[in-house]
Order: structure tokens, then C-alpha cells, then sequence
């Protein structure tokens, strides 16, 4: 059982930045591949960007690469997106997973992730 706990979410204008943290505990953090995903009002939860075992293995949606950047901290059971050049578009709360798998062409669907945490809100003004 892996309980997981964002952190970092809040109001900002467009342009700002903002870094989101997720906290890890009841599993053996490393093994699991991290990811973060949004949801907005209205629409389906969406991919943002996901991490597996070293900094080398990541992905990000198209809609975020070049401005965001996932981080995992194992030492501290922690996974970090950092959100440079935020735009509106972007206002959803954001979710962090985990999962077991490590297929890459599955790592941006949320069926592969098993554990998720309660969300943090991300407001982005024009």
C-alpha cells in the first residue's frame, strides 16, 4: 500500500512558476515509476509528465515539454514538477501516481498507475 501526498499547488500569474511535491510512503519508493497528471473542470484527466528509475527516464505531454520538469528524490520518498512559463491553459488540480509498470508506451495512460494522491489546485491568471 503506497499512500501519496501533493503539496505546492496555489495561484499564480501567467508566466510564473510554481513547483509541485508529492511525498511517498507505505512502499518501496524506487521501484515505482512516478507521474503526475491534471485534470480541469469539465475535462478528462490528463498525462503531464512521468518518471521511472533514473533522471534519464522521463516523458512529458507535448502540451508541457520545455517548461516543465519531473524530479524524484528516493533518499526522501519524493517526486517534484516544476512548472516554469505557466500559462491558463494549465489551471487544473494536479494529481501525483504511482505505479509498477515500466513499459514506455503505457507510461502516459493513468490505467497503469495504481496508487494516486488526493490532488493539489494549480490556478494559472491571464
Amino acid at each position: 500500500q503506497v499512500q501519496l501526498v501533493e503539496s505546492g499547488g496555489g495561484l499564480v500569474q501567467a508566466g510564473g512558476s510554481l513547483r509541485l511535491s508529492c511525498a511517498a510512503s507505505g512502499g518501496t519508493f524506487s521501484r515505482y515509476t512516478m507521474a503526475w497528471f491534471r485534470q480541469a473542470p469539465g475535462k478528462e484527466r490528463e498525462f503531464v509528465a512521468t518518471i521511472t528509475w533514473t533522471a534519464g527516464n522521463t516523458y512529458y505531454s507535448d502540451s508541457v515539454k520545455g517548461r516543465f520538469t519531473i524530479s524524484r528524490d528516493n533518499a526522501k520518498n519524493t517526486v517534484s514538477l516544476q512548472m516554469n512559463s505557466l500559462k491558463p491553459e494549465d489551471t487544473a488540480v494536479y494529481y501525483c501516481a504511482a505505479g509498477l509498470g515500466w513499459v514506455t508506451s503505457e507510461l502516459r495512460r493513468s490505467g497503469m498507475y495504481d496508487y494516486w494522491g488526493q490532488g493539489t489546485q494549480v490556478t494559472v491568471s491571464s
